[in-house]
């Protein structure tokens, strides 16, 4: 069946911001006393909330500060660092091709509304999108499939017309459940290997067409 929508994630995906996302998690367990010697201590794809439960875990914190508190306390730091976050190279000249192909195209992110304002306020990518689909309209998010199934939705698109820009295993799991293809973009060899569920791992959006996007 051809594509008739693309789904773009947000972060590490529309935005090379895994650094400054890593270094936001990293100073909040920092000040929670954890010795964290990763730069990447999150796992991605999944929200900033939904990671602290494993985080203090995985590095015995103890403390008195709630979910929403340590999300609150990570998005400050991650804001903080917004003025480097940039738009993966590519992408604008990549979606200009699918509008003028006819495809439509639609933003889902775990993210929040009030840090998505302040990246379409910072960023040149908020008329990019037919349609924007937040973590905060959905009641499961990934790997559950209602992000995407809400963005396909929001576009009047069936699932199995859409196809899904992911750059993690949660994400590619989520657009399998919804019944989408995926296109994973991958930051290095490594990452690579963590994204080999995908259909297709590229690197770069000069690598991608809409007859490829179409043909998958």
């Amino acid at each position: 069946m051809r594509t008739k929508a693309v789904i773009f994630d947000l972060d590490g995906t529309v935005l090379d911001n895994e650094d400054e996302y890593g270094a936001a998690f990293k100073k909040v367990l920092e000040n929670l006393g954890a010795n964290v010697k990763t730069d990447y201590p999150h796992v991605g794809g999944i929200g900033v909330k939904e990671n602290w439960p494993g985080l203090l875990k995985k590095y015995h914190i103890k403390t008195e500060k709630s979910f929403d508190e340590l999300a609150s306390d990570t998005q400050k730091e991650y804001l903080k660092l917004l003025s480097k976050v940039r738009v993966k190279k590519g992408l604008a000249e990549f979606v200009k091709q699918l509008r003028q192909d006819g495809i439509k195209t639609a933003l889902a992110t775990s993210s929040v509304w009030f840090i998505l304002e302040r990246v379409f306020e910072e960023l040149p990518i908020k008329g990019l999108f037919d349609s924007v689909t937040t973590g905060e309209e959905v009641n499961h998010k990934k790997p559950a499939p209602d992000l995407f199934l809400t963005a396909a939705a929001k576009l009047d698109t069936l699932p199995e017309e859409c196809l899904v820009i992911e750059d993690s295993a949660s994400g590619i799991e989520a657009a399998h459940q919804a019944e989408m293809k995926v296109i994973a973009i991958a930051r290095n060899g490594r990452h690579e290997k963590e994204l080999k569920d995908a259909e297709l791992v590229i690197r770069d959006y000069n690598q991608l067409s809409p007859k490829l996007v179409g043909g998958l």
